[in-house]
């Protein structure tokens, strides 16, 4: 699994790296760490527009998503 870590990092910086991380592992599952609401809203919605599954995981100081392709 890949991790991506844009916690600290504002917008749109955090949807760049999750889309270039989206880019270089096809299919792979990713971890993606945040911490502000605007990041997990973004990032959440620019994996679903890519056909991943996004759950959500409140972690000490924001949040984990885990976004999983689709197998289509």
């Amino acid at each position: 699994m890949v991790e991506v870590d844009v916690r600290g990092l504002s917008c749109p910086i955090p949807v760049v790296k999750t889309k270039k991380a989206m880019e270089q592992n096809p299919g792979q599952t990713l971890a993606v760490l945040t911490d502000n609401e605007t990041s997990r809203e973004n990032v959440s919605r620019l994996a679903e527009n890519r056909g991943y599954q996004v759950q959500v995981e409140k972690v000490a100081g924001g949040y984990r998503l885990l976004l999983t392709p689709n197998k289509s």
